[in-house]
């Protein structure tokens, strides 16, 4: 008797879910092709507001690392100059930092290098400029009585610009 009662609940229990796959089955429809079309707009607007606020991040991410780097250029200039009591002349200009000059004046008292690697690009691709006093003519809106001016000219690579191609000075 036992076992006729087992049996029975066994045949419901499969019966019920055979019956809640062909439930699930019928259910479980394809999108339509207008539903589909719709996910895909969805889709195209969030990653067109994503990439515009990417470019956005990316370029105050390249005017944080210019100023930064330039900061750091500044504090190898101090201990350059502690050292040897001078600036580098424009002609030498940032590899003084990184190794002894060999055009004059030489300085005597070098015990570089001032910076953990060469002298590098700026953010974007370009050689920072660096202006001494002592050897060349200073812009004319830098300020009076600067022994020296790094600049990156940005993202257009040029002097002067606008926006992301705006340049970045070592007395801003």
């Amino acid at each position: 008797m036992k076992q006729k009662s087992m049996n029975k609940r066994i045949r419901r229990l499969f019966h019920g879910y055979k019956s809640l796959q062909k439930f699930l089955q019928k259910k479980t429809a394809a999108f339509t092709y207008v539903e589909t079309i719709a996910v895909i707009a969805i889709g195209a607007v969030l990653t067109a507001g994503s990439l515009v606020s990417a470019s956005k991040i990316i370029s105050s991410a390249r005017k944080t690392a210019a100023k930064t780097q330039i900061d750091q250029y500044s504090l190898a200039l101090q201990s350059y100059f502690i050292d040897c009591g001078r600036f580098p002349t424009s002609e030498q200009g940032l590899w003084a930092l990184w190794e002894k000059p060999v055009l004059y004046p030489v300085p005597e008292e070098w015990s570089g290098p001032y910076i953990d690697r060469e002298p590098g690009n700026d953010p974007w691709g370009t050689d920072f400029e660096y202006l001494s006093s002592e050897s060349s003519i200073m812009p004319s809106e830098v300020p009076e009585g600067l022994p020296y001016v790094l600049i990156s000219y940005g993202a257009d690579k040029k002097e002067g610009g606008k926006g992301d191609a705006s340049d970045i000075y070592s007395w801003k």
